[in-house]
């Protein structure tokens, strides 16, 4: 029971925080012309953010407390070495999730870019002499490597791949 509430403590602190990141960068972008019913409407949402994380926060206060009680149980029942791994799977738990998490937002980030980049590229289709638009093209790389359609390959790849992008993330 612990170890799902931890679970369910962090990943609401992660959204939380998710959150109030994007309202935060909303609120900073506004400019001069933003009517101050939107800017009113961000900061309320903003202040409601502040009060949930500050009360996920003291949830996960309160999670400390049974956390010491269950160890303090399983030291008597445990040997030093397997309490000692207990102890590191609690403590790896919560930055396993933030990384998962770090990780999805970065595949995420990574298809939106592709995907953005893949678009932006739509219009040369027109443009390719050796493969016209609506021949298909991904072969257009094997056949003239300096056309758009080898950028274009690539990216087909890395959409059909999604471990291959991840690795790419990752590398950055």
């Amino acid at each position: 029971m612990f170890i799902g509430d931890l679970d369910k403590v962090v990943n609401l602190l992660l959204s939380l925080s998710g959150h109030l990141a994007r309202v935060e960068n909303a609120l900073n972008s506004l400019d001069d012309s933003t009517s101050p019913g939107d800017r009113q409407s961000l900061l309320e949402k903003q202040r409601v953010l502040i009060q949930q994380h500050e009360d996920a926060k003291e949830l996960k206060e309160n999670l400390d407390r049974p956390e010491h009680i269950v160890f303090d149980i399983l030291g008597n029942y445990l040997s030093e070495e397997n309490l000692a791994d207990y102890e590191h799977f609690v403590k790896m738990k919560s930055a396993l999730i933030i990384k998962q998490r770090e990780l999805e937002d970065k595949i995420r980030l990574g298809k939106e870019q592709l995907k953005c980049l893949f678009n932006s590229l739509q219009p040369e289709r027109g443009k390719c002499e050796t493969f016209p638009a609506g021949s298909g093209g991904w072969a257009c790389e094997a056949h003239f490597p300096g056309c758009r359609w080898e950028l274009l390959a690539r990216l087909r790849v890395l959409e059909e791949n999604p471990p291959i992008a991840k690795w790419l993330l990752e590398k950055q």
